[in-house]
């Protein structure tokens, strides 16, 4: 992750606080039970995803994020000022909506990103490449993900999911991508997951995609031979196991990211690719847990 694209007056205007907004009902994505999924609708609901992505990324995970956004214990960059913010809140949490959110994804839609600079992604992996093979689809990054650790449930990843689908159609989505990541700075500690991954589900062809060269780390770090199928998938984290399962491929090397701690792998996810058990289950209209 480039912390050096942070621009400090692109940072206080995307935190600076507003009046809330009415609820808009019409707007929430999905409900299961007391959780309900949808964008964040003020500059202070994002403050507080930024302050859930600060809990997760730093105090848990031990990012060294910048001193002025370690000091206000907020993960923020340049890019949320333009990118849209999906929340998952538990309604059954007394407060205020920004007391209640306990997960988020960060969406960035190509047309959005193209106006603004460019993707996220684009500071680790050759995502111009990918793009410029597709210039009739719309790509869609997806970053950030979080959930506080009490709510690491199946309900919450299901929502997130739903906000995602029902997003990804509302705006004509073609192809989903975005950075994964292992825990740690050393890709050999997870030799026999990322040598799965790279030996079963790398993306070629027209979905091929790369590091940039000069941060690509190898993936094959174990021959095909010595791969325990089982074992690799338990070893992956709950993340990229759950976007393999929706039919995702990954790019075919890995960048370490320092600055929060991470080795990355990009995940591609064709809208066409998703497996038919999963369009089934959530609905071709993102009907299946609407509101």
């Amino acid at each position: 992750m480039d912390i050096d694209t942070l621009n400090r007056e692109t940072l206080v205007e995307a935190t600076r606080p507003a009046t809330s907004a009415p609820p808009k009902e019409s707007d929430v994505l999905g409900r299961i039970g007391n959780l309900e999924t949808r964008l964040a609708r003020t500059a202070s609901e994002i403050d507080a995803s930024q302050h859930v992505r600060y809990r997760v990324f730093v105090e848990e995970m031990g990012a060294q994020l910048p001193a002025e956004t370690m000091r206000r214990e907020r993960d923020v960059d340049a890019y949320d000022a333009f990118c849209d913010h999906l929340l998952v809140l538990d309604r059954s949490i007394e407060g205020d909506s920004e007391d209640q959110i306990v997960g988020t994804y960060r969406l960035l839609r190509q047309d959005v990103a193209m106006a603004n600079g460019g993707f996220y992604s684009a500071s680790e992996f050759a995502i111009g490449d990918l793009l410029a093979r597709h210039p009739d689809k719309k790509f869609m990054e997806l970053g950030r993900s979080c959930v506080l650790p009490a709510y690491r449930t199946k309900r919450t990843v299901e929502l997130l999911w739903q906000g995602n689908w029902a997003y990804a159609l509302k705006h004509g989505v073609s192809a989903m991508f975005g950075c994964a990541s292992f825990p740690g700075v050393h890709p050999e500690s997870h030799a026999l997951a990322l040598s799965f991954l790279h030996h079963t589900v790398v993306a070629k062809d027209e979905w091929a995609v790369d590091a940039l060269p000069h941060m690509a780390r190898a993936m094959d770090l174990m021959p095909p031979e010595a791969v325990n199928p089982k074992k690799a998938l338990m070893a992956l984290p709950p993340l990229i196991k759950g976007y393999l399962r929706l039919g995702a491929m990954v790019g075919s090397t890995a960048v370490v990211d320092h600055a929060f701690n991470t080795t990355d792998v990009l995940i591609v996810l064709p809208i066409s690719s998703i497996s038919d058990r999963y369009l089934n289950y959530y609905g071709a209209d993102a009907g299946r847990f609407a509101s």
